[in-house]
């Protein structure tokens, strides 16, 4: 049977572009083997990366600046929005969409394989299936939902920190681990310790013993725990290559130097329909010459991070968030700003010492296996 355009996988990213290409009056069936369990991930963004078009109920919490802290407790001068997740979740209705309850073994061109024996044929087929399992750095962190007034003495008088290093440190040889507190609506907040990034990571157990004596112990009155472990680049270093066309996480959309996807995906999504819509290649649009150099530069940076000591992981941060808000949002949020992220990355390489400069130039030129060829073939395929 043709089923229009496929989604495979009912995420954030896969939710998203159902219901824009609903929207837009477009066919879609969408497959997921459990397309209503409710998300429970705590999603956030810079507030100057979301599209117009979500619903306000979509936000859990939205801030004018944001604390930072390497040694001492600074601010950054740019918006910063938490999601209500499950707020999210329920604006990405999927009215009209054909649900399938079942699990994708295989995707050949624009037939999709079930599980249960079926077979899906589309005009198109999209995954986004996130970053399914692959060796990679990755990011962890183990966080605790409070009350208010347990997360006001470590705010310090802040809305929320995005990254508070101090105390983050073990030794000279351990990963550093940062606080990272953000509201999330009502009387609660996320008290979340967090590892960047580590091949291998650190593990939830330490990670949960690091906050223990961040905080003094653990408060009374834990409202949930929650447990983050994924890793930082798509299962393709070079999405734009692959046979299957893919969306969100899976696409190659998650910052592999913080971890950030989803305001990506929703920033996007409307791209990806107007070229389905036109009957037209999405990769193009998607991943020019200049989103493809962001995305090798973006690895790079992620294997430079990986070969820093605490310290220097420290410092690097420090200087990062010392540049002008405009060379911050280059490299953040700009997916296709070359000019703009190479300079940010001059900056902070400029504003680190010999020693850890060394360092970063000689883990950014360096191709480390998870990362691929860095090569740039667009592929493509319809039926």
């Amino acid at each position: 049977m043709s089923a229009g355009v496929i989604v495979v996988g009912a995420g954030p990213a896969g939710r998203a572009l159902a219901h824009r290409l609903l929207a837009a009056a477009i066919p879609v069936t969408v497959v997921d083997p459990r397309p209503e369990r409710v998300w429970q991930s705590t999603f956030a963004c810079w507030s100057d990366e979301l599209p117009g078009w979500l619903d306000p109920t979509a936000f859990a919490a939205r801030l004018e600046r944001i604390g930072v802290a390497g040694t001492a407790l600074e601010e950054v001068d740019r918006g910063y929005t938490v999601f209500d997740t499950p707020g999210l979740q329920r604006s990405l209705t999927l009215d009209g969409a054909e649900i399938v309850t079942d699990r994708v073994i295989g995707i050949d061109g624009a037939r999709v394989q079930l599980d249960t024996g079926r077979a899906l044929t589309g005009d198109v087929v999209v995954d986004c299936r996130g970053a399914l399992p692959h060796e990679a750095p990755r990011q962890t962190a183990y966080g605790i939902v409070v009350d208010k007034a347990t997360a006001a003495p470590v705010l310090e008088g802040h809305g929320a920190l995005l990254m508070d290093w101090r105390g983050g440190i073990v030794d000279r040889r351990s990963l550093p681990s940062f606080l990272y507190v953000v509201p999330l609506g009502g009387d609660e907040y996320l008290l979340e310790e967090t590892c960047l990034a580590g091949l291998p990571a650190l593990d939830l157990d330490e990670l949960k013993r690091r906050l223990e004596v961040r905080l003094g112990g653990l408060p009374s009155g834990i409202r949930r725990v929650e447990h983050v472990a994924f890793p930082l680049t798509g299962s393709s270093p070079q999405p734009w290559r692959d046979p299957t066309f893919c969306f969100g996480a899976a696409g190659g959309f998650k910052n592999p130097t913080t971890g950030y996807s989803v305001a990506t995906s929703l920033m996007c999504v409307d791209a990806v329909v107007g070229a389905l819509a036109a009957g037209r290649d999405p990769v193009p649009d998607l991943w020019p010459a200049s989103a493809r150099a962001v995305h090798n530069l973006r690895l790079r940076g992620l294997s430079a991070l990986l070969r820093l000591s605490p310290t220097q992981t420290i410092a690097f941060f420090e200087a990062f968030f010392a540049m002008p808000i405009e060379s911050q949002r280059s490299y953040l949020s700009r997916r296709n700003d070359l000019t703009g992220t190479m300079g940010a990355m001059t900056r902070v390489i400029r504003a680190v010492d010999m020693r850890t400069r060394s360092v970063v130039a000689r883990g950014a030129m360096s191709t480390p296996e998870w990362a691929g060829d860095l090569g740039s073939t667009p592929r493509f395929q319809r039926r």
